[in-house]
C-alpha cells in the first residue's frame, strides 16, 4: 500500500451525503447570518478531527473550497489533521496570513486576533473580507451586549464564551468602516450563531 493511500484512510470521513448535507448545512448558515444570535443546531452528522468541532467543520466543508484560501489558528493547525482534511475533502488551500484568507478558524477562541488582521475588503468590493469561524465554550444567552441591526427584530443580549477583553472594542471600531469589516460565525459543538458586520453591539 502507497503512503499517500495510507495516509487518505487516516482522514475522517466527511458528509455522509455530499450534496444533501451540504444543502443543508448551507441553508444553516444562510439563516444564521439572516438572523443573527439565533442559535442553530447542525442538521447533519460529523466527526471531524480535533481541535475543530462538529459545527466549525461542516461550514467549512459548505462554504470553502480551493478558490478560497484558509487560516488556522495555532491551535488547529498544532498538527496536520484539520488542515488535512480540508485538503482531502474540499481541496481547500490554507495560507499562513490572516489578511489573505476568506475563511479563518480560530479554535482558542481566547487568542482571537483582532479583525484588522483579517480582510476587510473595500468600499467597493466589501464582499472581499473574511469570515471568520471562533470555537467557544458556550453561548450565555441574556448576557453580554445589546445585538441591534437587520434581522433581529428588537435587541437581544448574547455573549459567546472565551471571547478576549478586547473583543467588544475591538467589534465596535470595526463597524465604523462599514461597508467593510469582517463577519464572524461563532460555533459550540453542534450549534452555531453568527455576528455579521451589519450587527451593532451596545450596551
Amino acid at each position: 500500500m502507497s503512503t499517500s493511500r495510507s495516509h487518505a484512510q487516516d482522514i475522517l470521513p466527511g458528509f455522509v451525503d455530499e450534496v444533501f448535507d451540504a444543502q443543508a448545512c448551507f441553508r444553516l448558515c444562510l439563516e444564521a447570518f439572516s438572523f443573527p444570535a439565533r442559535i442553530l443546531e447542525l442538521p447533519v452528522d460529523l466527526s471531524p478531527p480535533a481541535p475543530m468541532n462538529p459545527a466549525a467543520a461542516a461550514c467549512l466543508l459548505t462554504l470553502a473550497d480551493m478558490d478560497t484560501p484558509v487560516w488556522l489558528d495555532h491551535a488547529a493547525a498544532e498538527t496536520s489533521a484539520v488542515a488535512d482534511f480540508l485538503r482531502f475533502h474540499r481541496g481547500v488551500r490554507m495560507t499562513a496570513a490572516p489578511r489573505e484568507c476568506h475563511f479563518a478558524l480560530v479554535c482558542d477562541a481566547g487568542h482571537l486576533p483582532a479583525p484588522e488582521r483579517f480582510a476587510l475588503g473595500s468600499d467597493e468590493y466589501p464582499e472581499a473580507s473574511s469570515t471568520v469561524l471562533v470555537q467557544v465554550e458556550d453561548f450565555d444567552i441574556d448576557a453580554g451586549p445589546l445585538w441591534h441591526g437587520p434581522g433581529l427584530r428588537e435587541p437581544v443580549r448574547l455573549w459567546p464564551r472565551d471571547l478576549p477583553e478586547t473583543f467588544l472594542e475591538e467589534r465596535r471600531a470595526m463597524s465604523e468602516l462599514f461597508p467593510r469589516g469582517v463577519d464572524y460565525l461563532f460555533t459550540c459543538g453542534r450549534r452555531l450563531a453568527a455576528l455579521p458586520r451589519t450587527t451593532r453591539l451596545e450596551d
